[in-house]
């Protein structure tokens, strides 16, 4: 496919039928959007409604805190907390001259280490417990969307397998103690006069395996076609829009679009969004699978390990990550 103009619907029912056959055909479906789009709109995932009005709600509670009080649980070296507004930037782009802080404010969950995590005893990057802000029943229903989220990102990545035709032990074992990123974000509306170089989003790939998005009925986000233009990602209540990142697109040597968005919030009110991004352990090598190499298909991507490539990713977009900035 040279380009498109709409976002696939998928139907992830087979995630939950137990039926082989019916994998089989959502692993071919998956297989045909994440290899031409790079996007998707994923419903009948399982998830609970409740559950994701529960996260928005609970997002815009922290959003209507004082300052004083989000500034109280500011990000920390270990990516876990409130991140202010003007303050991540994204000067690794290769899709625009970024210049101006990304138009959003947000709070980070991570997946919560405890003291006895194998990753903390290791002193691996980034690995440890999440910050909380003073609000009752805050961190429950978050962590209760981190995990159901957590499960459906590793169900995925078992279809996204299948589609590929790899070896499951070539991938899935890097994810018995995943990477994963919850984002509640908020998004002021766009100035009427907004500069070019002016966005919610800038243009930018996603760097790692998959994101999970749930969003409001603002509107605001759009994906880049092959020809260059730009494509609306039309809301729908409850679905999820799953994308590719660069870690999955490298792993599957190219195989899997990770695709450009953006998120320009011209709706004139606030949009909420809710990214969840399910990635391998930090500790992982990530190189094209067997299944998608051959003598037609060479490698096209070095061997990377995943948490220098992250670290160098954060230090470069977050301020609080710059090594002069420090612990």
């Amino acid at each position: 496919m040279d380009t498109f103009d709409t976002i696939p619907v998928l139907d992830a029912g087979a995630l939950h039928s137990g039926s082989e056959a019916d994998l089989d055909t959502f692993a071919d479906a998956f297989g045909d959007a994440y290899s031409t789009t790079g996007f998707g709109c994923i419903v009948n995932h399982g998830i609970d409604p409740a559950l994701i009005d529960a996260v928005f709600a609970q997002s815009a509670r922290f959003h209507a805190l004082p300052l004083d009080r989000k500034m109280a649980v500011e990000l920390d070296h270990r990516h876990r907390g409130y991140i202010p507004i003007n303050t991540s930037t994204d000067v690794n782009s290769t899709l625009a001259d970024v210049q101006r802080p990304n138009q959003s404010e947000s709070f980070m969950v991570m997946r919560e280490d405890g003291p006895d995590s194998p990753d903390v005893r290791a002193g691996a990057y980034l690995a440890g417990p999440n910050q909380w802000p003073d609000l009752d029943g805050f961190r429950t229903d978050v962590m209760a969307y981190h995990d159901a989220l957590k499960d459906l990102g590793h169900r995925l990545m078992a279809v996204a397998v299948r589609a590929l035709g790899a070896d499951p032990a070539d991938v899935l074992p890097a994810f018995d103690r995943p990477t994963t990123w919850l984002r509640l974000l908020r998004y002021p509306p766009a100035p009427a006069m907004r500069p070019d170089d002016l966005y919610g989003s800038a243009p930018h790939t996603d760097f790692g395996c998959l994101t999970i998005l749930a969003q409001d009925d603002a509107g605001g986000l759009q994906v880049r076609t092959p020809a260059g233009t730009w494509i609306d990602v039309p809301p729908r209540r409850h679905a999820f829009v799953v994308n590719v990142g660069d870690m999955l697109n490298r792993w599957s040597n190219g195989v899997l679009k990770s695709t450009p968005h953006r998120v320009i919030n011209r709706s004139g009110g606030e949009r909420y969004s809710c990214p969840f991004f399910y990635d391998p352990n930090v500790a992982t090598h990530i190189a094209p699978l067997p299944s998608c190499l051959g003598p037609d298909r060479p490698a096209g991507f070095e061997p990377v390990h995943f948490g220098s490539f992250l670290k160098a990713e954060l230090e470069a977009a977050y301020d609080r990550h710059r090594p002069e900035t420090g612990p």
